[in-house]
């Protein structure tokens, strides 16, 4: 029920966990004197750094990669002198932030690949082929003034357990770079270099192996009779993903190819958005060339898009021509296509998602939100032992494989990494493989539905006062409020169900109390029957409806995740809370944030 993975902590202990602001950081370093700005350090999010383009200057990208090298020279994960991997999406600050992680990897003595612009998915799975650390910037799906920097071990992701470890490498690397004068240091007063390097000539290894690693391991010749539009925007795969499902016998048609950068959240996605798709299954329909799908990706292309699209005649009036399919219930067409075994899913997705696996009997766990927790989570699935094929996914559809897993007579290598291109490619081979349209496939799912949303601009420290309000001390991740009025501890699955301790069992009734003044029965909710705190506050209700709420880790957003019946009422959840100006999160922000002057938000103990 509550996973292996420790719950989010309370509002002292974040702090305590989290990195300094860049005020307080700048208060206990040395300034560098030959600066005429003050530095923004960049800051881990859910996965990878990120931070405002304005402050990811030549000096701060360099600062980061350098550390990072270093710590995965020390902890024994790459060697000296050996070979690091770049690559980088379709930004307009790529390419600048690109050379300035180059100029680090060769000034930390290794050697730079340059893989050019590929999905993150590709250069993982290239760097761990071949035993490297990896470099991508990306800002994934977020908009074009911010960007990032993700980096990989030479065996997969940076896992949180590095990132102590990292931090305190970044923080001698900047005294060492804060240290120089003007004179000695490579940087400029703006924090850019004073002669910016020219990447090494392009090396597309990493981008067939990609390649080759979908048309080895699904049938050729399987997606024949199959019209797919691919909307390519500003994606980073927007040629690769075209190509593969060509090959493996799609007739592809892309549209919606950009110069300008657009940012596609795959987990917030728009009325807006899906008119722009509606729109070309209507000219495609009126070209004489109906299509099947439309597919896309963000960014970075490690999340997917999917959408069905509908013959003529099963629109209901009013309808759209495409339905969309959120990504944690593609991610279960993926598991069973696989004939996974073992799974491991953020405690945001679906919860039918949780019901299908029950059903399949593969061994679940939940997680932390975040790509790290779902990779902890395989690792200790695969430590247990007794499974063999093993998956995660996240609510956005990012896929990943945890162990190798026999496909189509060949092997499909692990990748674990969030990856666009297999849940794409194992939606359209269950339809195809079974004769029926993906929106016939969709509907044998379990008749669950889900919106998710965010409010942006939503302040860390609202963030922070709301969740201290709503999560009790203790080590407790899950708690069902039962008939009898009593508390029962559910964080292990399958232990024996006991009643917490009495004051514990007075305090979750009083966060019960505090949240049903906000979802109330006059906005449709029923008694909370359930509160899970493995990462934000879920909400779970008797009447079958579901509410998440979890501030972003990587942006100053926060997050709501609904589930219910009927995609109308998820909507409607959806829309209570995240409603301006008066939605039940602005409702939070006005009595938590009012309250802490007067003492009412409690110190966590």
């Amino acid at each position: 029920m509550g996973g292996r993975n420790e719950r989010a902590k309370t509002e002292g202990e974040v702090q305590e966990e989290k990195p300094k602001t860049a005020e307080s950081e700048l208060r206990m370093r040395p300034t560098a004197l030959f600066l005429n700005y003050a530095p923004v350090p960049l800051a881990f999010g859910t996965s990878g750094l990120r931070g405002l383009v304005k402050d990811i200057t030549d000096l701060e990208a360099f600062i980061n990669v350098k550390a990072a090298l270093s710590y995965l020279l020390g902890i024994g994960d790459i060697r000296a002198s050996s070979t690091v991997v770049i690559a980088g999406d379709l930004r307009p600050s790529t390419d600048r932030i690109m050379k300035a992680c180059a100029q680090a990897i060769v000034d930390s003595g290794f050697q730079v690949e340059n893989a050019g612009k590929i999905p993150t998915p590709a250069l993982v799975f290239h760097a761990i082929s071949t035993g490297r650390a990896g470099v991508m910037v990306t800002g994934s799906h977020i908009p074009f003034d911010r960007n990032g920097i993700k980096i990989n071990k030479s065996v997969g992701e940076v896992l949180k357990s590095d990132e102590p470890g990292i931090r305190r490498e970044v923080e001698r690397v900047r005294v060492e770079e804060y240290s120089r004068t003007a004179t000695t240091s490579a940087f400029d007063a703006s924090g850019m270099l004073k002669r910016s390097p020219e990447l090494p000539l392009l090396d597309r290894a990493a981008e067939e192996a990609y390649v080759r690693r979908y048309l080895q391991s699904f049938t050729c010749g399987g997606l024949s009779g199959l019209r797919v539009l691919v909307y390519q925007h500003s994606a980073v795969g927007r040629d690769i993903l075209p190509r593969i499902l060509r090959e493996l016998g799609a007739e592809v048609v892309t549209a919606g190819r950009s110069d300008t950068f657009i940012p596609i959240d795959t987990e917030n996605i728009t009325d807006e958005q899906l008119n722009r798709l509606e729109e070309f299954a209507v000219a495609a329909e009126a070209r004489g060339e109906p299509l099947h799908a439309i597919v896309s990706t963000d960014g970075d292309s490690d999340r997917p898009l999917v959408t069905a699209v509908l013959p003529a005649a099963e629109v209901k009036p009013g309808g759209r021509r495409v339905r969309f399919l959120p990504g944690d219930l593609l991610g279960i067409v993926v598991a069973e296509f696989l004939r996974a075994d073992a799974a491991a899913v953020p405690i945001s997705a679906n919860d039918a998602v949780e019901r299908r696996m029950g059903e399949r009997e593969v061994a679940f766990e939940k997680t932390k939100i975040g790509s790290p927790y779902v990779i902890s989570a395989l690792d200790e699935l695969r430590g247990a032992g007794s499974r063999q094929r093993m998956v995660g996914w996240e609510a956005n559809g990012g896929f990943l494989t945890g162990s190798d897993i026999a496909l189509n007579g060949a092997t499909l290598a692990a990748l674990p990494t969030r990856d666009s291109t297999l849940p794409i490619l194992a939606n359209l081979f269950s339809a195809a493989n079974r004769g029926i349209s993906l929106s016939v496939l969709w509907d044998r799912l379990p008749a669950r539905f889900g919106r998710a949303g965010l409010i942006d601009n939503f302040p860390v420290a609202v963030s922070q006062a709301i969740l201290a309000n709503l999560i009790s001390a203790g080590d407790t991740i899950e708690v069902e409020f039962d008939s009898a009025g009593r508390v029962i501890d559910r964080s292990r699955p399958n232990a024996i169900s006991t009643p917490i301790a009495a004051r514990l069992a007075a305090d979750w009734q009083q966060r019960k109390a505090t949240l049903t003044r906000f979802f109330t029965s006059a906005l449709g909710f029923g008694d909370i029957a359930r509160i899970n705190v493995l990462d934000g506050v879920r909400i779970y209700f008797n009447n079958g409806d579901v509410a998440h709420i979890r501030p972003s880790g990587n942006a100053p957003q926060m997050r709501l995740y609904a589930n219910s019946d009927s995609q109308a009422r998820a909507d409607e959840i959806a829309e209570l809370a995240l409603r301006e100006p008066d939605g039940i999160l602005r409702q939070m922000e006005r009595a938590f944030m009012q309250g802490a002057g007067r003492g009412l938000v409690r110190e966590s103990r």
